[in-house]
């Protein structure tokens, strides 16, 4: 809205010109999306209270948990609210995009919903069954991507090539056609979304590496798309060169702002839990704006911890089916360090660490390049 304001006085903006300005716009996102969670929680926690809208334990959990039964959730409606209202107001609302890495997020957010609001009225941690969620999570974001690849692209420029990470893209890339690139971007986002979700289990595991991984992205969405001076910042640090992706760098902003607002009030020990309809759409967003970034490999550093929490449990699941054993005490894996003994603080702050360290990582192979 606010860039609009900019448009419509661009021969004499006046104080308009700050909207104008990517970098002005970034921080006024993650401001907005930050104050809107840090007013608006406290009056969600009580009214979940009252509706008495509580966390469902595994009864095979961790027993430390136990004591988390009835902790208010589906708080994440709020944390992808203020995403959206933040957005809304500082994003270049005709930028192709943000409206689609919005629309996966919206389609994510009513799954979780669904899922989250079948779990309390069951009184079960089922919720809706893992067949359906699959399909419903395919199917809605592969249709918002055939439509991108298939009728926006061609006109974007958008090109169906991938990166290696610590390669330049001169050196080496892998051309796919649109249909194999589709396909590959389903799978991408689908995973990340689902490694969100398996994450967010201990009070702020998964809010803390969704910072880092919004911050990270949110840099490297800008330099893939900005120009400085009339040069393109992808061509002097030799990054994947997408027009106009540098508007993601925004909606980066709102989605650690919101994760900020929302670990103040999750962070051990929780006032509330996100729920699956804040853990999908956080997900889904970041593994849009992976793809759209064309960091699709470079991603799976930047998401280190939601790849492993992911990976083990499916090693823990066919590990089982197989040979009938376990690799670990439980999976996902942070409720294994939690049957070893760590407290769930420990876990937590310890994941924080590592996914810190990854980021940097990933930031530093844009120096290798």
């Amino acid at each position: 809205m606010f860039y609009f304001l900019w448009e419509l006085s661009a021969d004499s903006p006046g104080v308009f010109r700050l909207f104008g300005s990517p970098i002005f716009r970034t921080i006024a996102a993650l401001a907005t999306a930050l104050f809107i969670c840090l007013l608006l929680y406290p009056w969600l926690i009580r009214r979940l209270q009252v509706k008495q809208i509580g966390q469902v334990v595994r009864h095979d959990g961790p027993e430390t948990h136990l004591s988390k039964r009835g902790t208010p959730t589906m708080g994440g409606t709020l944390l992808i609210l203020s995403l959206f209202v933040s957005c809304l107001l500082w994003c270049n609302l005709t930028n192709p995009f943000v409206w689609l890495t919005l629309g996966i997020t919206l389609a994510y957010a009513i799954i979780g919903f669904l899922d989250d609001y079948w779990k309390i009225r069951d009184r079960s941690s089922g919720g809706m069954s893992e067949k359906l969620k699959l399909v419903t999570q395919l199917l809605s974001v592969g249709a918002m991507c055939a439509v991108f690849f298939f009728m926006v692209a061609p006109d974007v420029g958008y090109s169906f090539e991938v990166h290696l990470p610590f390669v330049k893209p001169t050196l080496f890339t892998i051309s796919l056609d649109a249909w194999s690139y589709a396909i590959f971007a389903v799978i991408v986002i689908f995973a990340t979304s689902t490694a969100v979700n398996l994450t967010d289990g201990l009070d702020g595991l998964a809010i803390g590496p969704t910072i880092v991984s919004a911050t990270t992205f949110g840099v490297l969405a800008y330099l893939s798309g900005a120009t400085l001076f009339g040069y393109s910042l992808a061509d002097w640090l030799l990054l994947p060169k997408v027009q106009g992706v540098d508007e993601l760098a925004v909606v980066c902003a709102a989605i650690a702002g919101a994760s900020i607002g929302f670990l103040w009030y999750n962070t051990y020990p929780a006032q509330v839990f996100m729920g699956d309809v804040g853990a999908l759409p956080l997900g889904g967003a970041l593994g849009a704006i992976a793809v759209f970034t064309k960091h699709e490999f470079l991603s799976v550093i930047v998401h280190g911890i939601f790849v492993i929490e992911f990976l083990s449990v499916i090693i823990q699941r066919y590990s089982y089916r197989w040979t009938g054993k376990r690799v670990f005490a439980m999976a996902p894996i942070h409720h294994h360090y939690e049957k070893k003994g760590w407290p769930e603080a420990r876990v937590t702050v310890r994941f924080w660490i590592i996914s810190i360290i990854l980021a940097i990582v990933a930031i530093a192979s844009l120096k290798v390049r």
